[in-house]
C-alpha cells in the first residue's frame, strides 16, 4: 500500500466562524427543530440574554424586551451598551469579551468570550446595535461575515439590541414553541428579584426568587407543606415534599444558569439535607427515606464557575472562589444552619416532615423483598429481553456529542416497533416494544411497578429506578397509532409516568410521535402530510394527477420510508403538565371512573378524522 504524502498542504486552520459552523455541538450542544427545550435555536436565544442579564447584575438595566416573530429574534437591554470601537470584535473574534476582567464581571456566567460569535455564526443573518454616548455602532453580519458597519448619532436609551435569525441550513425546519421560551424567562427573574423581561408584550416579573418557581412549577395542592425558603449571601434554597410524586425533584442554578445536568452544587445540597434532618430528629433515617417525593430548588453564586461543557449544564467547580470555602463545604455549613434553625420555629413544618419519612420507611421495607424478585426477573430477562433494541449512545455518556438526541421510542405491538427498528439509527435511537395496552395504574401504589413486567422492564431500561440523574435517554417518545386504540395507550402510558414519575414530563423528556396521515406523490415528487390541510395543500402543489395513501397505522409504513419520520425531519409534540391542576386531579379527571366531562372532553378535543373513529367507538372507551 502506497504510503500517503503528509506536507504543509494537508495543515488548514479553520477561521472562527468556520469552526462553529463545522461542530456547531461543540459551542451549543444538539440542533434540534425546536420541540425539546434543549435544541440549539434555544442556547442561542440564551447566550444572547446571557449578556443581558450580566448587565442586570452589574446594576445596568433592570429591563430586557424580546420579540419573537417569524423566526426572527430581538433581545434589547438597556445595560452599558458595548463599548462603541469593541462592537464587531465582541460578536466576531474568539476570546474578545468583558468577561475576562473579573472586576467586571466576578460572577458571570459567560466567562468562555464565545456565546454571542456562535449565535452570529450559526445564523442567516445577525444585527448587533450598541447605543451609549450619543451615539449607536451598527454592524451587520451573514453567516458570521461583516457586511455592514456603520456608526450615527442616536437620541434612544442607551443598551445593546442583538436580532438574529438562526440559519435554516444548519437548524432544519425549526420553529421557536413560546412554552420554552417562557419557562427559560422564568428562570431568569426568578434567579433575579427586580428585573423585568417584557415577551411578545407578556411581562415576567419575580418577587419570591426560587419560591415562586416551585409554586409556579407544580400546583401547590400537592405540596406536603408550605415552602421552606432560605437565603443567604451567594446562595438560595427552596424546598418542600410532594403528596403525590414518589421520586426526587431538583431545579438547580449557577450564576444565572441552569444547571439542568446537576454537579458538585446538587450533590452538596442533596448530602447536606440528609446530614440536617438525621441531625435534628436525632434519628440515622435512610437517606431514599428523606428524599423521597422532594421538590426542591437551590441557586448558587460561584466566581469563576467550572462546567463539564461548553453548554453549562453540569456544575464540575469544587471552590466558591474567593476566601470561601469548597462548595461541599459551603452548602452543608449553610443548610446545617438554616434548616436546623426553620425546623426549631415551625412545628407543623417539621412534624409533617417526619410523617413522610416515618411512611417513605414503611413503603420501601414493604417494597424491598417485591423489588428483589423483580430485580432478578430483569436480569434474567435483560438477557434475551426481546422488548428493548438498544442503541449505543445514552444520555450519561458526557464525552459524546450525540447523547443530548439519545431516544427511546415506545411503541405498540410488533410491526410497528418491527418498522422503527429497521430504519432507526443505531446510535442514539432504542425502541421498547409493547404488547398490547399496558395497565390501567391509575390510583396503585409503586408496588405494581416491580410486579408488572412490562412497567418494570420500562423502568429497568430508562434506568430511573433510583433517581432521574441516571436516566438513560433524554427523549422518550411514545409512537402509537392515531386510532382510538393507540390514543387509549398513549394515555395509559402517560399515566403510569404521571403517577410515578412526573419529573420526566416537568423536565421535557416525554413526547408523542407525529406520523403522517397522507402519503401524496406524482411521477417525479412524494409529499408526507400530517395533516387535512397538508395534504390540500400538496395536491395543489403536484400538477397532474397524484395517487393519495392513507396511513391507518405504524405498520403499515414501510421501514424505507419510516426512516424519514424518525430522522432529520422527526415531528415530536411535547407532553406538558397544566399546572392549574394538580396531578392528583389531572388523573383523577382522565383516569377515575368514566364521567360525562370526560367523555365530554374527549368527543370535543380528540384530532382524529371522523372516518378513522366513530363517535360510538370512542363514548365505549
Amino acid at each position: 500500500m502506497a504510503e500517503t504524502k503528509y506536507t504543509e498542504d494537508n495543515i488548514r486552520s479553520l477561521d472562527w466562524k468556520e469552526h462553529i459552523r463545522m461542530r456547531p455541538g461543540m459551542y451549543i450542544g444538539k440542533l434540534g427543530d425546536g420541540s425539546s427545550a434543549d435544541d440549539g435555536i434555544y442556547i442561542l436565544l440564551k447566550e444572547v440574554i446571557d449578556n443581558c442579564i450580566d448587565e442586570f447584575v452589574m446594576g445596568a438595566g433592570k429591563t430586557i424586551e424580546i420579540v419573537i416573530k417569524d423566526n426572527t429574534v430581538n433581545v434589547r437591554d438597556y445595560g452599558r451598551g458595548i463599548p462603541l470601537g469593541k462592537v464587531v470584535d465582541v460578536v466576531s473574534k474568539m476570546n474578545t469579551g468583558g468577561k475576562y476582567d473579573t472586576r467586571a464581571f466576578k460572577k458571570s456566567v459567560g466567562l468562555n468570550g464565545v456565546g454571542t460569535k456562535a449565535v452570529n455564526a450559526l445564523s442567516n443573518s445577525f444585527k448587533v446595535a450598541s447605543i451609549r454616548d450619543g451615539q449607536q455602532k451598527i454592524a451587520e453580519f451573514k453567516a458570521g461575515n461583516l457586511v455592514n458597519e456603520e456608526l450615527e448619532d442616536s437620541s434612544k436609551r442607551r443598551g445593546t439590541k442583538v436580532s438574529f435569525v438562526p440559519d435554516e441550513t444548519i437548524f432544519k425546519k425549526y420553529k421557536y414553541r413560546n412554552e420554552y421560551v417562557e419557562r427559560m424567562l422564568k428562570n431568569y427573574v426568578y434567579l433575579n428579584p427586580g428585573l423585568t423581561i417584557v415577551f411578545n408584550g407578556e411581562k415576567f416579573h419575580s418577587e419570591n426568587g426560587l419560591k415562586d418557581l416551585l409554586e409556579d412549577n407544580n400546583n401547590q395542592e400537592d405540596f406536603l407543606y408550605p415552602i421552606i425558603h432560605l437565603k443567604g449571601d451567594d446562595i438560595e434554597v427552596a424546598l418542600t415534599h410532594s403528596k403525590t410524586q414518589y421520586s426526587e425533584e431538583y431545579h438547580s442554578f449557577v450564576n444565572g444558569q441552569h444547571t439542568t445536568q446537576g454537579g458538585t452544587h446538587q450533590a452538596a445540597f442533596r448530602e447536606a439535607l440528609v446530614k440536617t434532618v438525621r441531625e435534628h430528629y436525632g434519628k440515622n433515617y435512610d437517606a431514599s427515606d428523606i428524599r423521597k417525593s422532594i421538590i426542591s430548588a437551590i441557586a448558587i453564586k460561584v466566581m469563576e464557575p467550572v462546567f463539564e461543557s461548553q453548554t453549562k449544564t453540569k456544575l464540575g467547580s469544587t471552590d466558591m472562589g474567593g476566601n470561601l470555602p469548597t462548595v461541599r463545604t459551603y452548602i452543608n455549613d449553610f443548610i446545617g444552619k438554616y434548616l436546623d434553625n426553620y425546623l426549631h420555629k415551625n412545628q407543623d413544618t417539621k412534624d409533617a416532615i417526619q410523617r413522610k419519612i416515618v411512611q417513605a420507611e414503611k413503603e420501601r421495607k414493604e417494597l424491598s423483598g417485591i423489588r428483589k424478585l423483580a430485580r432478578d426477573r430483569a436480569k434474567k430477562a435483560s438477557l434475551h429481553n426481546k422488548k428493548l433494541r438498544d442503541c449505543r449512545v445514552h444520555l450519561q455518556d458526557m464525552k459524546k456529542d450525540r447523547r443530548l438526541e439519545s431516544t427511546l421510542f415506545i411503541t405498540e405491538g410488533d410491526s410497528a416497533s418491527g418498522s422503527i427498528t429497521k430504519s432507526r439509527d443505531v446510535n442514539t435511537q432504542a425502541v421498547f416494544s409493547l404488547r398490547g395496552k399496558p395497565l390501567n395504574s391509575y390510583g396503585m401504589s409503586k408496588k405494581i411497578v416491580y410486579e408488572n413486567e412490562e412497567f418494570n422492564l420500562l423502568q429497568a431500561a430508562l434506568n430511573i429506578e433510583e433517581s432521574m440523574e441516571d436516566l438513560r435517554y433524554n427523549n422518550i417518545v411514545i409512537a402509537t397509532d392515531a386510532d382510538v386504540d393507540g390514543m387509549h395507550i398513549r394515555l395509559l402510558l402517560i399515566t403510569f409516568f404521571l403517577q410515578f414519575f412526573p419529573e420526566l414530563i416537568k423536565e421535557n423528556h416525554l413526547y408523542i410521535l407525529q406520523t403522517p396521515l397522507f402519503r401524496v406523490r406524482n411521477k417525479k415528487e412524494t409529499i408526507y402530510c400530517y395533516s387535512e390541510e397538508e395534504r390540500r395543500a400538496a395536491i395543489e402543489k403536484l400538477t397532474g394527477k397524484a395517487e393519495i395513501t392513507r396511513f391507518k397505522g405504524l405498520g403499515e409504513i414501510s421501514p424505507d420510508e419510516f426512516k424519514h419520520f424518525i430522522g432529520d425531519d422527526i415531528r415530536l409534540e411535547p407532553v406538558m403538565l397544566d399546572k392549574a391542576m394538580s396531578i392528583d386531579n389531572l388523573l383523577k379527571f382522565y383516569m377515575g371512573k368514566n364521567t360525562p366531562d370526560r367523555q365530554e372532553f374527549i368527543i370535543n378535543n380528540l384530532k382524529v378524522e371522523l372516518d378513522l373513529i366513530d363517535e360510538n367507538q370512542l363514548q365505549n372507551n
